[in-house]
């Protein structure tokens, strides 16, 4: 029976107003139903932002924009799952030019033939397995490469991918109509209209020794005893992980087999190759981000390849891809013998391919009964090869940063759920605005945690910041209960003979009466401000002065530039370029600049951030979004140099409170100090 949420954990006092209450059976339907409507939203505002950037263009335009390959030759062919055929397109070498191709996107092959208008082009679908600087390989959804190839000069577009949301809608709608299931049950729990359950701690007995923290330990153990969701809550530096992965080994030392999820490929890249180092049975599904060694040697394909039956599958593969070379000998003009011929021939080598799709289908089979660790983005979780399984336990990695219909799809498949992150940091991207104010932003992870603080065990000892560099955010995001590593907490500056003030890991350089304003570029919402970017860099040149490379060949100093704005951050690595001291920093890679979200995940030495905005509305845009700051602070190890108008920031209670921090360390710097 549904029942009202009550919360009197003292951890999150002003929850209670927030929450809903389900004393309406069909609320929980409600409130998926507006998740299911406000996703269409986003569905139609991606394709429509897609339609802006491609439709009606013309070839150049789209290439300009980073959409199209062309011209490109077909420089092989193979024969891919199911056997469809995977194609190799090369562009030609002096093409160059950004562009938006990655593994996973959807893209087509096309012809442009004379005589064609550009809305009647034939085209050829597939995905893009791979992406090297000239080179793609496509598996497309045919068998045989159609004629046209021959006609014309050929392109390759990238299309719109509705896979990702056709496996949320699916997701979705099992979710809704789940009843008297577990799938119910997880439901309930998840979104706080059942209490989660545990067993007692004291039974999650822990097999591995490790060498994890008292708070990382209680996390493990959580996760052990929880009987339908436990959420290890990361804040940066803690070595979220490392935990995870910790509680996943123990897991599996109960468990026959479990699926390890995230959003993005990179995230499913770093657990892979976490427990592939740890000697777990893990199998990659899809096509790893990051090309390694030891990531190709756990994908699905190098799995089957390695298989005692793989060269049995081999041969008939070769032997069909034979015969249909022989029955594409025959083009054009040919009579009703060569017209037979080639029937048969096509006829052998797809019974060949029936066959040999069944044996991969039998050693695919073999493999996962075997493995201990499936790992796959959220959507890969749907994938053909593993759709028909089901698993004890899913671990779903980064949930704060991922759609809450991403998550339901590995959900259908669990009997209990483990989810890592933090809410604190970085939300998910949302295309659409209106979605994004209807809440759509707001993730299962974040609902679960909120509604239910006991399901969540919160990591407390980072390893990465010097102490008054983590001490704001501690206060202002995780209720003053971080604390500094010993081998951390006084880790600053000083052992690389730079200058500045002893002990000031954080510094904040004012701008106020300066006359430094904000300038908008052209009609797009981006901001720049030039005094204040020259003012950051002339202090960090400063500070980097005494310093040589060559006395720390061991332990070359990292640092990261950071700003809100993309006009900004194009105004930034201009001057840096301009910069004979930066620029050399720039070239060796010791020198990044970027958006919030690029650093997402990473660390540098020092990080320096321009606030940028500067106008006397006290109007502060982006930076409201305080999360994406917390995440922008947080990525310093040694250095956090800050550089804003107080008078603009200091109208939101978040930057008041940060500025009255860096007076109270004495961290506070006007800009006429500089002068």
């Amino acid at each position: 029976m549904l029942f009202s949420l009550l919360s009197t954990n003292p951890k999150y006092p002003n929850l209670l107003a927030e929450q809903p209450t389900y004393t309406d059976p069909y609320a929980l339907e409600k409130e998926l139903r507006k998740v299911q409507a406000l996703m269409k939203l986003e569905q139609q505002e991606d394709l429509e932002q897609f339609k802006i950037k491609s439709a009606q263009a013309t070839i150049a335009e789209r290439q300009k924009r980073g959409l199209t390959w062309y011209p490109v030759k077909i420089t092989s062919e193979d024969i891919g799952f199911g056997g469809k055929l995977v194609i190799e397109l090369e562009r030609p070498a002096g093409a160059g030019g950004l562009h938006l191709f990655q593994v996973g996107k959807n893209a087509a092959l096309f012809g442009n033939i004379p005589g064609r208008a550009a809305t009647d082009r034939p085209t050829l679908s597939g995905v893009i397995t791979s992406v090297k600087r000239n080179k793609i390989l496509l598996a497309t959804t045919k068998e045989d490469l159609p004629d046209w190839v021959e006609d014309g000069k050929l392109g390759v577009d990238l299309t719109f991918d509705e896979v990702s949301y056709r496996e949320m809608e699916y997701a979705l709608g099992k979710v809704m109509g789940a009843y008297e299931s577990r799938l119910a049950e997880l439901r309930d729990v998840l979104l706080g209209a059942k209490p989660a359950r545990y067993k007692p701690e004291s039974e999650a007995t822990l097999y591995y020794p490790s060498p994890l923290n008292e708070s990382q330990l209680a996390a493990v153990r959580h996760v052990l005893a929880a009987q339908d969701v436990a959420i290890i809550h990361g804040p940066p530096g803690t070595g979220k992980t490392t935990t995870l992965v910790q509680a996943i080994l123990e897991t599996i030392r109960r468990e026959r087999r479990v699926l390890v999820c995230a959003p993005s490929n990179t995230a499913v890249d770093l657990l892979t190759e976490k427990l592939a180092e740890r000697g777990v049975n893990v199998i990659r599904m899809g096509n790893p981000s990051r090309v390694s060694d030891l990531l190709l040697e756990h994908t699905l394909d190098a799995q089957i390849m390695a298989h005692k039956s793989y060269p049995e599958l081999k041969s008939m593969r070769q032997t069909a891809e034979q015969y249909r070379e022989q029955a594409g000998k025959f083009k054009r003009h040919f009579g009703w013998e060569e017209r037979e011929e080639r029937r048969q021939l096509k006829e052998q080598a797809h019974l060949l391919l029936q066959e040999s799709d069944q044996l991969e289908r039998y050693i695919t089979e073999d493999l996962l009964e075997q493995v201990q660790v499936i790992t796959c983005t959220l959507v890969g979780a749907s994938n053909r090869a593993i759709r028909h399984l089901t698993y004890e336990t899913v671990f779903i990695d980064e949930a704060a940063q991922a759609l809450e219909p991403g998550c339901w799809i590995p959900i259908t498949k669990a009997n209990r759920v483990v989810l890592a992150g933090d809410h604190q940091q970085l939300p998910p991207t949302v295309k659409s605005e209106k979605a994004a104010a209807q809440g759509l932003r707001e993730t299962l992870f974040e609902k679960c945690i909120r509604r239910q603080p006991e399901t969540a065990r919160m990591l407390e000892i980072q390893y990465r910041m010097h102490e008054q560099i983590m001490e704001f955010s501690s206060e202002q995001f995780y209720e003053g209960r971080l604390k500094a590593a010993p081998s951390v907490a006084h880790a600053d500056l000083p052992d690389y003979d730079l200058r500045f003030a002893p002990d000031m890991a954080v510094e904040f350089l004012d701008t106020a009466g300066f006359g430094f304003q904000e300038l908008g570029i052209d009609e797009s919402r981006s901001i720049a401000n030039p005094e204040e970017a020259d003012l950051l860099l002339k202090r960090l040149a400063q500070l980097l002065e005494p310093y040589d490379a060559a006395d720390h060949t061991e332990d070359l100093l990292t640092i990261g530039v950071i700003a809100p704005y993309r006009a900004q951050i194009n105004y930034l690595k201009d001057a840096v370029e301009d910069n004979d001291e930066l620029a050399g920093l720039l070239e060796h890679r010791m020198l990044s600049i970027g958006t919030v979200d690029a650093f997402q995940g990473q660390e540098r030495d020092i990080i320096a951030i321009s606030l940028t905005r500067s106008n006397p509305q006290g109007d502060i845009g982006f930076l409201s979004d305080v999360r994406r700051m917390n995440v922008g602070m947080t990525r310093a190890r040694r250095k956090l140099l800050l550089v804003g108008d107080s008078s603009t920031l200091g109208s939101h209670p978040f930057y008041k409170a940060f500025l009255d921090y860096v007076e109270s360390i004495g961290a506070y710097r006007t800009a006429w100090e500089l002068q």
